[in-house]
């Protein structure tokens, strides 16, 4: 494998991960410049997800088609376009327009740069390899806020779009000049029906959960999009059972380590997802900390992801993916869980050891069920699994917003009033309760599951002496 290919794409899945919050300290400062209400200009991170969405599913298609290289080009190239079209945005309509576009870029960029990865590296060094990959997609939510509003307080909100476009001039370098060419597998036709209905499906429920996690617009059309979402999906799955080249194939669900990684990865998801939602919140709401302060705090967090590099490949190859998988879940919900008892009297120091902590768990995880989902995929069905994996983790992130704002609304109904930090303590509790099920997939796995991708060698039980004569 070529070492720095792992590199590459981390550096333009950093930039899609961080840009995808980097937005959310500087809404007020967009606002006020371009004459909207930083309510309704939430609209922007809406039509954002919804974009990835819509466009994921092609993801797969597309690439084959293409070939993974020249498409991952392309992407940093649209998420760049789209970059500026925000710097120059001067309405409501044009911001929302241009972080759409945006998305368009950013739903290609993640599956493609995980199909090229997998396609380029040998199954051996499957784990080392995604362990880079799974440190931007940590590091970016947390330290987009904090960045954020460095940027927008001392130079200007347009800065946090400006400055996509000398990392993605350098991505495409760097990718044209060091990655190999992977060129597509397949001519499969394109489903279009299929990517319609998987369309209206993800990005239905995609709005209506964030609709609903983030009200600018009345709730009952976050319902709405959630429904047409479950209604089109029942089409969709109709669907692919009699289309020979469904755009995203459910048959990949017969494949017992993609269907509980895809499961456990999920589950898991829900409470990560939230973090970057409860987190700032918490701390700037009950603590009193300003909205840099609060982002500095969280960063600590991206200490831990990176440290998990040095020790991922070693601990999945001593232990193996079902024990590892368990335990560093468990630990991770653990510390999502410890989030429900700190206050304002808590030593800061406590604080920001258990976030250091529950980033090294959680990027463990991560870098094991990212590699477990290709563990019995062949290369054929790897632009699937990508594709597949891509939304999973869309849905489940928005999914893991929504529950902590319904959990944070109805908590604060119930006592009527103001957010207190004991709504904040019980999301906390909630969202730990759901993540802590991630665990039961990979307690139904043989010890052995995916062995020849991490390395583990199981010791078989020594044979029982012979005496028969």
């Amino acid at each position: 494998m070529n070492r720095i290919t792992p590199l590459i794409l981390a550096v333009a899945l950093f930039m899609e991960q961080m840009d995808s919050t980097v937005i959310a300290t500087s809404l007020p400062a967009i606002a006020a410049d371009i004459g909207a209400e930083p309510i309704s200009l939430k609209l922007a991170l809406t039509s954002y997800f919804v974009s990835l969405a819509i466009f994921i599913p092609l993801s797969g298609w597309v690439a084959d088609r293409f070939g993974a290289k020249t498409v991952f080009r392309w992407a940093i190239g649209v998420f760049v376009l789209g970059s500026i079209c925000c710097a120059f945005s001067d309405s409501l309509l044009t911001f929302v327009l241009s972080r759409f576009l945006q998305g368009v870029g950013g739903s290609m960029m993640t599956p493609v740069a995980r199909l090229v990865l997998v396609r380029s590296t040998p199954r051996n060094e499957l784990v080392s390899a995604m362990a880079w990959l799974t440190i931007p997609a940590l590091m970016g939510p947390i330290s987009g806020p904090p960045l954020g509003g460095f940027l927008t307080t001392y130079l200007s909100w347009h800065w946090i779009f400006w400055i996509n476009v000398p990392i993605g001039i350098a991505g495409i370098f760097l990718v044209t000049r060091f990655l190999d060419d992977v060129e597509g597998r397949t001519e499969r036709p394109i489903d279009g029906v299929g990517l319609v209905l998987s369309g209206l499906t993800f990005a239905g429920i995609m709005f209506g959960l964030s609709v609903l996690s983030l009200p600018a617009i009345p709730t009952w059309a976050g319902y709405l999009g959630v429904v047409v979402g479950l209604v089109s999906g029942l089409l969709y799955l109709r669907h692919a059972r009699r289309t020979e080249f469904p755009i995203l194939d459910p048959k990949m669900f017969q494949l017992p380590l993609f269907r509980q990684a895809i499961i456990g990865g999920s589950l898991f998801r829900i409470g990560i997802g939230a973090f970057p939602f409860l987190m700032p919140l918490m701390l700037q709401l009950t603590f009193g900390l300003t909205p840099f302060e609060s982002g500095m705090t969280t960063f600590i967090a991206a200490f831990g992801a990176i440290l998990s590099k040095f020790g991922a490949e070693r601990l999945y190859a001593a232990a193996g993916f079902p024990r590892t998988l368990i335990v560093t879940a468990l630990l991770g919900c653990v510390f999502l869980a410890v989030n429900g008892f700190f206050s304002p009297a808590t030593p800061h120091w406590m604080l920001m050891g258990a976030l250091l902590l529950g980033g090294l768990c959680r990027s463990f995880f991560f870098t094991g069920v990212n590699a477990l989902v290709f563990a019995d995929v062949d290369e054929k069905q790897a632009s699937q699994a990508t594709a597949i994996n891509a939304v999973s983790q869309q849905l489940s992130i928005a999914g893991g917003v929504a529950v902590a704002g319904g959990v944070l609304e109805l908590s604060s109904n119930l006592h009527g009033g103001d957010l207190t930090l004991g709504d904040f303590h019980l999301a906390w509790f909630v969202i730990a309760a759901v993540a802590v099920c991630s665990a039961i997939p990979f307690a139904r796995l043989p010890p052995d599951a995916g062995s020849d991708v991490s390395g583990h060698k199981v010791k078989s039980m020594p044979k029982s002496a012979d005496t028969s004569l």
